[in-house]
């Protein structure tokens, strides 16, 4: 496909178009966990699965194979484009949800959910990719908190549409959903995505290239902390996702609510992401960020508290979680623009080895955190806790140990079609 400069008039999807487009592929893995959590009884049920936190391995096991997921495409976009990894992310996808559809035991359903992650995270990766080749600086965290607030419509909404799935059918049908969705979105981004990377940045598919690549990106002091600062944050939210069937649905009796409730708080990352995309050019993401990090460790003491607390109630929970959630999105968008932006030239293989990271610690993290829980809300509260501390540390080890700095002058970031940093 003939290169053209992707911010020029007429170049596909013009800029609204191109962040709902981007934010209905990122969306599509969330689909994958968020509307599987009301269903989760009934699978362990139909598939006679005793233990009852070991129905949390259709989300934990899907979180961690996408973190390891996250490896591959980027590099391969680095080298043949950004479309042919894409498409084919969409169609594995695709034929991975129906065979969920049709499986009958416990453990298939678990090794096709692992598979299907695979290729979910190609269409979780390639986005900010994308987006990279079009944006660099604070334009490039406003344009991810854009996507964000796109994005989380559908966390917020696959609950609800998992319950309703249920209402007139068996959960089989929510993976058939899945499948019709990124059939649509596929098309749609077949249709109206072109390639952005420039041919001049096409990598070598090499391993000691793709080794030195993401070695460099490894190594990034400025990048690395956080990276892995929200890795642990990440793993915080994955260990609430994890168990928040059985806290919200069960041990606070919320019931059918549950996807209210859960809709409430994934609603608060959402006005986030809208709130930063409006302050970020102004302010900067790691002031942004860094303010948003230290509200959350202060809420994560107040959740701590009150988890030990005789008879915490779900309104206690709810508004606490909500305002965490609420600071994970000022934190996500921005943390993952500042540690991309110095990989201009090789921002797919940094995008993956970076998602590689925040999804597989992410998971584990998550995975433990929910396997811990006991009935009450206090291991998710001193996950939250420990997670934020530990993330404090690792930013002030990326700044060396200055907060609230500027990523770029006000006002110097723009869109750009080949930056070079």
């Amino acid at each position: 496909m003939p290169q053209r400069d992707p911010t020029s008039a007429g170049y596909g999807a013009g800029p609204g178009e191109f962040i709902a487009l981007m934010a209905m592929t990122m969306a599509l893995q969330a689909m994958c966990i968020d509307a599987m959590l009301p269903a989760l009884g009934q699978i362990a049920a139909e598939l006679n699965v005793a233990d009852p936190n070991r129905r949390q391995l259709v989300v934990g096991v899907f979180l961690f194979a996408a973190g390891i997921g996250s490896l591959l495409p980027g590099a391969l976009a680095d080298r043949y484009g950004r479309r042919p990894v894409l498409f084919g992310c969409f169609a594995g996808y695709i034929v991975l949800s129906l065979a969920c559809a049709l499986v009958h035991d416990f453990t298939g359903l678990l090794v096709l959910r692992a598979i299907q992650a695979l290729f979910s995270a190609g269409l979780a990766v390639l986005p900010s990719a994308i987006i990279r080749d079009r944006f660099s600086g604070d334009a490039m965290a406003k344009m991810m908190s854009t996507i964000s607030v796109v994005f989380m419509i559908v966390p917020m909404l696959a609950p609800t549409f998992g319950q309703a799935v249920l209402l007139v059918a068996g959960w089989r049908w929510i993976f058939g959903g899945m499948a019709a969705m990124a059939l649509a979105v596929g098309i749609w981004a077949y249709l109206r995505l072109p390639e952005t990377l420039h041919p001049d940045y096409r990598q070598p598919i090499k391993p000691r290239a793709i080794a030195r690549n993401m070695f460099a990106a490894a190594s990034d002091r400025g990048a690395m902390g956080y990276v892995l600062g929200g890795a642990l944050l990440i793993g915080g939210l994955f260990g609430y996702i994890n168990s928040s069937q059985q806290l919200i649905g069960e041990h606070f009796g919320a019931g059918d609510r549950f996807p209210l409730m859960f809709a409430i708080m994934a609603a608060g990352i959402a006005v986030a992401n809208l709130t930063n995309s409006r302050i970020v050019e102004r302010f900067g993401a790691r002031r942004v960020s860094h303010a948003a990090l230290l509200v959350f460790i202060a809420v994560a003491a107040a959740q701590v508290w009150l988890s030990h607390q005789p008879n915490e109630t779900l309104w206690q929970f709810i508004p606490l979680m909500t305002l965490n959630c609420a600071m994970i999105g000022f934190t996500g968008a921005n943390f993952g623009s500042i540690a991309l932006q110095p990989f201009a030239r090789t921002a797919g293989a940094a995008s993956s080895l970076q998602a590689f990271l925040r999804m597989a610690c992410g998971s584990a993290l998550g995975a433990f955190v929910g396997q811990a829980y006991n009935g009450t809300a206090q291991p998710l509260s001193w996950a939250l806790l420990l997670s934020g501390l530990a993330a404090l540390g690792l930013v002030l080890y990326s700044e060396n140990g200055r907060l609230f700095r500027r990523l770029t002058p006000p006002g110097a970031a723009r869109p750009v079609p080949d930056a070079v940093h």
